[in-house]
């Protein structure tokens, strides 16, 4: 929208109200803090949605992998074969064998629900949610038949345990005997606290060499799944099933989407019932927009009517009052972005400082899986909200335009 000069001119003297427009300015004022605050927020919470389910997926598929094949009865006898088919296929990248297993864990008098997981010592070594995540000791220290354990950082402080300490792990599935089944218990020493930063992960999984898992429940040469990557995780079903029907006969295929179908459902409708609700602040700011500008336009009557009769045109004023409002609106489209990328950057300190305010926990991992609060701007989401925004402040200068465009000079000037 090209101005001319005079227009130009008389736009800037309007955003800037002398003193007897003082009310004006300050109405002005509160529709671009309240465009800035709602453009914030929407990026702000867009950011931390897109971050905890991009955060949360990484660690899961990072663990648990995009699909699994699971033998019937729990366990997997012709787990090679089966692997060799999975990396065969197009698009799959990896293929590992895992033993996981729900057992108790004993020390020091204090018994703690754990999962066991047995992974080959490489894949142990290379896996990425893994790699660096030691707080503690080593995973290399991991060796098979050394007895030697990691445990999540979050089993290890219910426990009570550190690098060094022996703790027994309770395996019900004992041998059975003549006197019925004898209850397996077997020592293992603590080689390694590891923290992924998931925290169901970090308060049950201990990971052991997959030799070691198979003696402790007795599984001889078997796999309990065997783990499948692959490049495209959105077309997992597509990708995995060709292997679908050749495993039928022993073993069922999970997706990562039917492994946690409930929690990201839940987080795409939060996404979007959390994008609908801050989208009205947005709104009330275009409602405050029109306000100031219809107060602009009344107090500014006779200054149109003078211009009118000068010959300005309607198309003239319109476009002074469209661009008074779209300069308030795209002002606070700035002012937010700055403020978005504020709270994003120092959202750690922000929650502890609201934290320390409240006397609350804001962040509780216990409730929020991870550790810490994930953030994860996408640009193409935040041009849009931008976009959203500039176009609603936008749509709501038109009525008060076409209004001061519509002042007729000859009523307003009878009794000058």
């Amino acid at each position: 929208m090209l101005l001319s000069r005079y227009e130009r001119m008389i736009a800037r003297r309007y955003l800037l109200p002398g003193r007897s427009e003082a009310f004006i300015a300050v109405v002005a004022g509160f529709s671009l803090v309240a465009v800035m605050l709602g453009v914030a927020a929407l990026i702000v919470v867009m950011s931390i949605m897109n971050g905890f389910r991009a955060e949360l997926f990484d660690k899961i598929s990072g663990l648990n992998g995009h699909a699994v094949v699971q033998g019937y009865n729990g366990q997997l006898r012709d787990w090679r074969r089966i692997a060799d088919e999975a990396k065969a296929i197009p698009g799959v990248t990896a293929a590992t064998p895992l033993i996981e297993q729900p057992l108790f864990t004993i020390y020091n008098g204090r018994t703690e629900f754990s999962l066991v997981r047995g992974m080959r010592v490489r894949d142990i070594e290379e896996n990425a949610t893994l790699k660096g995540k030691e707080i503690l000791g080593s995973f290399k220290s991991l060796k098979p038949g050394s007895e030697q354990v990691a445990i999540g950082s979050r089993l290890a402080e219910a426990l009570g345990a550190s690098i060094g300490s022996e703790i027994s792990i309770v395996n019900p599935l004992g041998v059975a005997t003549p006197f019925g089944t004898n209850i397996r218990i077997v020592k293992y020493r603590v080689a390694a606290i590891f923290e992924v930063g998931v925290y169901d992960y970090d308060k049950s999984y201990i990971i052991m060499p997959i030799e070691d898992a198979q003696t402790l429940l007795l599984m001889g040469d078997t796999v309990g799944m065997v783990r499948i990557d692959t490049s495209k995780p959105d077309q997992i079903e597509q990708i995995v099933g060709p292997l679908a029907s050749k495993v039928s006969d022993v073993a069922q295929i999970t997706d990562w989407r039917k492994m946690n179908s409930e929690l990201f459902e839940a987080l795409s409708v939060d996404r979007i019932v959390s994008f609908t609700i801050l989208s009205i602040i947005l709104v009330v700011a275009s409602f405050n927009i029109i306000s100031s500008l219809i107060m602009l336009v009344r107090a500014k009557t006779r200054d149109i009517a003078v211009l009118r009769t000068m010959g300005a045109t309607r198309g003239g004023l319109m476009r002074i009052f469209v661009t008074v409002g779209t300069t308030i609106g795209a002002l606070g489209v700035g002012a937010g972005g700055v403020l978005a990328f504020f709270f994003i950057t120092f959202r750690e300190q922000v929650v502890w400082v609201i934290g320390a305010v409240t006397g609350q926990k804001v962040w509780d991992p216990q409730m929020r899986f991870l550790t810490e609060l994930p953030a994860k701007t996408d640009p193409f989401q935040t041009f849009a909200i931008c976009a959203m925004a500039l176009i609603f402040t936008f749509l709501a200068t038109l009525y008060p335009a076409w209004k001061a465009a519509s002042t007729d000079p000859v009523q307003v000037l009878r009794y000058e």
